[in-house]
């Protein structure tokens, strides 16, 4: 179904807002997994909210007889902007510069929201995707960063 061509039934509101929870959810698990200030209850409003105001712009395109797609557009935009103050709130710095913590969820907390405005478009394939991937990153990037950093530190500790 094109959601910008036809009309948003009572059925697919309740199916992209479910899938957005869903896949909010699924990355919330993997935060508290881990111990991580944003969980499955955060992840999984933040995706619902951007799905939801999605959807909204998408109806309010059809009360007016057509949907305009700079309109949602520029609501995607502002639920980017919005969300961005939000993943801010879980970055935290510490004793020096370099001690910085919480941006893996600041970025999941983001994209929790990125994969909701895809839902909320009627775009499934796009966000399980992106789901996909997201946990990809997230399950095999730590141990690849590891990796790179104790042969790294090592080869610096080494020049020094």
């Amino acid at each position: 179904m094109n959601p910008i061509d036809s009309t948003i039934t009572l059925g697919d509101v309740a199916i992209r807002l479910g899938i957005a929870m869903f896949i909010g959810g699924i990355i919330g698990v993997n935060r508290d997994l881990r111990g991580k200030p944003a969980g499955v209850r955060t992840l999984g409003l933040v995706s619902i909210g951007a799905a939801l105001l999605t959807i909204v712009s998408i109806a309010f395109g059809h009360m007016q007889g057509a949907v305009d797609p700079g309109a949602v557009s520029r609501v995607a935009q502002g639920i980017i902007t919005g969300i961005g103050f939000l993943g801010a709130g879980v970055i935290l710095r510490g004793q020096s510069e370099q001690d910085v913590h919480g941006l893996t969820t600041a970025a999941s907390v983001w994209l929790s929201a990125c994969l909701g405005i895809a839902c909320g478009a009627g775009q499934w394939r796009a966000a399980l995707v992106g789901l996909a991937i997201t946990l990809f990153v997230l399950i095999v990037g730590g141990p690849i960063e590891q990796l790179f950093y104790q042969r790294w530190h090592r080869n610096y500790s080494a020049e020094r």
